[in-house]
């Protein structure tokens, strides 16, 4: 039998920094965990000056939990469907206070957040950046559809399946992201979306055309099977 990983032990101040609050407000919670449900700290040899120390894995289970609910509750604002919003903007959108949530979903979390609308290179040469931006409609679809929304713990999210899609048709024909990962070969949306948005698919950051309705990119089928070839050719 394989030995369980020992867990990861954090303290107060861990804590508030990954969460953005205060080992104050730490402390507060701890002490209303008999109300709120926050876990209970490991035991240890308290002593002067001992701090107290959490299961990692549990602390970020119960934030999650509490965030999950919060948003549930959150009505967005109203504003225009096809308005861009920035990291921080779509942060505050959706309602969370961590003005940096979208920015950790996309880098850390691929294909559980929706793929950027838009990409702005930005910078110098010597020193690029990239700005992502969300239409507001591509935020409300998320949000009816995320992951845990009126699920029951351990339920599974069916993945949906690619369609089949010809490589000698018409190489001018617009295909849209789900046809492309078929055609790319690969297994699902968000893995083709996690890797366009890692830079994975070079040939595709050029967009062939919008839909009008949403705004949402397609390619034509000859440049599609140009980046299969130079993803096959490495």
């Amino acid at each position: 039998m394989a030995a369980r990983s020992a867990p990861r032990i954090v303290e107060a101040a861990d804590i508030a920094a990954d969460h953005g609050l205060s080992p104050g407000r730490i402390s507060a919670l701890y002490a209303e965990r008999e109300t709120n449900g926050f876990p209970e700290a490991l035991p240890t040899v308290r002593g002067r000056g001992r701090a107290r120390q959490w299961d990692k894995s549990a602390v970020d289970k119960w934030f999650a939990g509490r965030k999950l609910s919060r948003l549930q509750d959150h009505k967005p604002p109203a504003q225009d469907p096809n308005e861009l919003l920035n990291a921080a903007q779509a942060s505050r959108f959706l309602g969370y206070k961590n003005p940096t949530q979208v920015t950790t979903y996309a880098r850390e979390h691929p294909g559980y957040f929706p793929e950027p609308d838009v990409v702005e290179e930005l910078g110098t040469p010597e020193h690029p950046y990239r700005r992502q931006l969300w239409r507001v409609q591509t935020l409300l679809d998320w949000m009816a559809t995320r992951p845990g929304r009126g699920k029951r713990s351990g339920a599974q999210r069916a993945t949906p399946s690619l369609p089949d899609v010809p490589v000698d048709g018409d190489p001018d024909e617009l295909l849209g992201a789900s046809q492309a990962a078929a055609l790319l070969g690969f297994k699902s949306i968000n893995t083709f979306s996690s890797s366009l948005s890692q830079g994975n698919l070079p040939l595709l950051k050029t967009v062939d055309a919008l839909t009008e309705k949403g705004g949402r990119r397609r390619w034509t089928r000859r440049r599609v099977l140009e980046q299969k070839a130079a993803r096959e050719a490495k």
